[in-house]
């Protein structure tokens, strides 16, 4: 199956098209070219269904180029640098003054000083052409030291042991004026493996550092990087299997930016330790990013504290049509959103900790949750899509505005914003095609703005929704423009009383909505008409409303809220189920399925909005 300009995905088992390469062999073939002739010639379209499975994604890629880690030895050609020139016994190489040409495929080992000059693969013949760099140390003052112009496919071993260094030219001098190319210290045409458990220190100093124009693939090795613009970019894809990499890139640190071909322009991260740090994004990629294992501590922009300038964007991991988490332990601070996608953002395993100056996570179509742990400790924004579902895993947010919000399009934070309260949000606005779904797993929201927001409807069917709220009456733990239909699960979400929205009515699961007031540290404990303890709740601001559903809760039947006591149990975001109510107070009576009284709320649900501590609830339903 390939992406559709039309609909992208049809059914959720048409997900694995999301992943480029997945629809045939010609994106990690290893004699496939970057020849725009043969492409599709157009963009891949971003999709729609985030459902997508993250195993049947890395077996579409698991091998994008054959293993070129083994030969033998017997058939290598030494090349020795020795200063301003090189000798090497082989007429396969050519040696003129300090430029050295590999001029057919084979082995060849390198090793000593170049303090000028380059090493150019021109191969026009069928096969491999392996370069072992055995304490090699090339510079270049006027282009790219070591340039595989022409060859059927390149790869580049870091000998056991061995430390190397490539450094390229401020400014290239083509022979050429129609020529833009070489444009990275280490360059190829061809499809590039690198591989070796030596080190290489790639410095790009007019461009890239580390460049393919058809596919790249990183096996292992300990790369340090230094570039002007990007770190390392492979234009057809950019695959990492392992090795250590430490990039620090003026413009994105990996990159695949193929847009010519929907199967190509991916970048998948497998294994290896990666530390990169780029000026603008941290991973960019034309179509997807995967990551299934390794570890990546991503920083942009400065990280999420950092100031940029109105026309940057520096974001942690964006992939145009999709970004898929399935393992691997991912940690970004960016300046931006910390993962971004036009179309979808899949977490499915994995421990994903993130901290951004906008938005966690942004998806412009759908962002699911399946398993793993998302961690947001710092943003504008938690989580937002257009749909936003969480299945299973362990989510926590902290933002100060909306904690998740389903809601189409991208809400840039802007400087004043941080810090501030929000402006009132929710309550107004006629519901849209927005959905935010909880079925299972563990949410836990501590938001400035709204908590649980959603433009069109939500559902709770499963799993735990703990939400600390707003303390401003602008806005409410619960905003939903539509219908909140509850199922099963369980919720409790606390905060300013002003704007603050039950669940439907009609909801299967029922409620109870309690205007009670306290302060940061209050335990408050959750209690039926005969005194049993349904749950207890340690607050972590000043709030003017708790709303509590669970199985236990029966519609119509009185329940209370009082405060005071301790809580001595296991908690979950400040939920728990076992409390000592020494000490604590009745502080607010409700009746379950019905809200205080006050302001209408959404859609068969009701609004908290002047009820006093201790009022019994009667609601009104509506907007």
């Amino acid at each position: 199956m390939r992406r559709t300009t039309l609909t992208h995905l049809v059914t959720p088992v048409a997900a694995v098209a999301l992943v480029a390469g997945c629809t045939s062999t010609t994106a990690v073939d290893s004699t496939t070219t970057s020849d725009s002739s043969t492409s599709a010639s157009t963009a891949a379209t971003p999709a729609t269904d985030a459902d997508v499975s993250v195993e049947e994604a890395l077996a579409a890629n698991a091998t994008p180029h054959a293993s070129a880690s083994t030969w033998d030895a017997s058939d290598e050609v030494a090349i020795t640098l020795t200063g301003d020139s090189a000798t090497a016994d082989d007429d396969s190489v050519r040696v003129d003054g300090s430029t050295v040409t590999v001029t057919a495929p084979g082995t060849y080992r390198i090793s000593g000083m170049l303090d000028d000059g380059q090493v150019v693969v021109d191969s026009p013949g069928d096969g491999l052409v392996r370069v072992v760099l055995d304490g090699a140390e090339i510079a270049s003052s006027t282009s790219s030291p070591l340039q595989f112009l022409d060859a059927d496919e390149a790869a580049v071993v870091l000998a056991e042991g061995s430390s190397n260094r490539l450094s390229d030219a401020t400014t290239y001098v083509y022979p050429d004026a129609a020529t833009d190319e070489p444009n990275a210290a280490l360059f190829s045409t061809a499809d590039l493996t690198l591989t070796g458990d030596g080190a290489l220190h790639v410095e790009g100093n007019a461009n890239d550092a580390i460049a393919s124009k058809d596919g790249l693939v990183i096996d292992s090795g300990s790369l340090t990087v230094e570039a002007v613009d990007d770190g390392i970019r492979g234009k057809d894809y950019l695959v990492v299997r392992g090795g250590a990499l430490d990039v620090e890139a003026g413009g994105d640190a990996l990159k695949s930016d193929n847009d010519e071909d929907e199967t190509k322009g991916y970048v998948a991260v497998s294994g290896g330790d990666l530390a990169l740090v780029a000026g603008d994004d941290g991973i960019a990629a034309t179509t997807d990013v995967i990551v299934s294992g390794g570890a990546l501590d991503v920083t942009t922009g400065g990280g999420s504290t950092a100031s940029v300038a109105d026309d940057a964007s520096p974001k942690g991991l964006v992939g145009d049509v999709s970004v898929i988490v399935g393992g691997g332990e991912v940690l970004v601070s960016a300046a931006d959103d910390a993962i971004h996608s036009d179309g979808v953002v899949h977490v499915a395993g994995g421990a994903v900790t993130i901290a951004s100056g906008d938005d966690g996570i942004h998806a412009n179509n759908a962002l699911r949750i399946s398993g793993g742990s998302v961690d947001v400790t710092r943003s504008y924004e938690g989580l937002e899509a257009a749909e936003v579902t969480v299945v299973d895993g362990q989510v926590s947010v902290v933002a100060s505005d909306d904690g998740i919000n389903a809601a189409g399009g991208d809400n840039d934070a802007s400087e004043d914003e941080w810090g501030d309260a929000p402006a009132p949000g929710g309550g107004g606005d006629a519901a849209d095609d927005s959905s935010l779904t909880i079925a299972g797993g563990t949410v836990v929201l501590d938001a400035g703005g709204d908590g649980f927001d959603s433009n069109g409807s939500a559902s709770l069917s499963g799993g735990t929704l703990v939400v600390h709220g707003p303390t401003n009456g602008g806005n409410g733990s619960i905003d939903v423009a539509g219908t909140f239909d509850v199922t099963g699960g369980e919720l409790i979400a606390v905060g300013s009383a002003g704007m603050a929205q039950t669940p439907a009515a009609s909801s299967a699961q029922s409620f109870v909505a309690l205007s009670a007031t306290g302060q940061a540290g209050d335990v408050v404990h959750i209690l039926d008409s005969e005194g049993n303890q349904l749950a207890v709740f340690e607050a972590t601001k000043p709030y003017g409303s708790v709303i509590y559903s669970s199985a236990d809760v029966v519609s119509g039947e009185e329940y209370q809220a009082a405060i005071g006591g301790t809580i001595t149990g296991e908690t979950v975001g400040g939920l728990g189920h076992e409390g000592d109510l020494d000490g604590a107070t009745v502080a607010a009576t409700g009746t379950a399925g019905q809200a205080s009284s006050g302001m209408g709320g959404g859609q068969q649900g009701g609004q908290m909005g002047g009820a006093q501590p201790g009022g019994q609830g009667a609601g009104r339903g509506g907007r």
